[in-house]
C-alpha cells in the first residue's frame, strides 16, 4: 500500500516537461548585474522554463566589487569556484566575512552588501542560486575606503 504522501508525490509527475540545458556560450548575458559584479545565468526564467530558482555564475574581476545592493525577498546561496572573496554587510558596511574556493555562502533576503574580489590578481568566480528569481536592488555607492582592507586593482 503506498503512503498518502507518495499517493500526492505520483499524482503531480509532470510528464509533459522536458529538462532544459544551456549550453556553454549560450547563457544569458543580460543578467541584472551592480557595479563590477558581473553575473551570467544559466538557469532562469530568463531563458529557460524555470520559474522559483535562477542559478548563475557571478564574477568579479581582480580588484573589483559590487556596488551596494540586496535581492529583495531572494535567497542566495553561493559556493566559491575560483578566488578570494569578502562580503561587506551591516552598518556601513563594516562587518564582513572572507571566502575561498571551495566555501559555500548564504545571503539572507534584504540584506544590504558589497561583493568584493580579494585579490588585484586573480579573478573571483562564484555559482549562485537564488529564489525565486535573480532580484538585485542597488543602493547609493560608498567610498571604497569606507570598506576596511580592500583595494582596487
Amino acid at each position: 500500500m503506498s503512503s498518502p504522501s507518495a499517493v500526492a508525490a505520483e499524482q503531480d509527475l509532470r510528464w509533459d516537461k522536458v529538462p532544459q540545458v544551456t549550453r556553454s556560450g549560450e547563457e544569458d548575458t543580460r543578467t541584472l548585474s551592480s557595479g563590477d559584479c558581473i553575473r551570467v545565468t544559466g538557469v532562469g526564467p530568463q531563458h529557460t522554463g524555470a520559474t522559483k530558482i535562477w542559478f548563475g555564475q557571478v564574477s568579479n574581476k581582480p580588484g573589483y566589487r559590487s556596488l551596494p545592493h540586496h535581492h529583495g525577498e531572494a535567497e542566495t546561496g553561493g559556493y566559491v569556484l575560483r578566488g578570494n572573496g569578502r562580503i561587506y554587510f551591516g552598518e556601513g558596511f563594516k562587518t564582513y566575512v572572507d571566502m575561498k574556493a571551495g566555501d559555500w555562502v548564504w545571503v539572507p533576503p534584504f540584506m544590504p552588501h558589497v561583493e568584493v574580489n580579494m585579490s588585484v590578481t586573480e579573478e573571483l568566480i562564484w555559482l549562485t542560486a537564488r529564489t525565486p528569481d535573480n532580484i538585485v536592488f542597488d543602493l547609493p555607492d560608498v567610498d571604497d575606503s569606507e570598506l576596511e582592507g580592500y583595494r582596487r586593482a
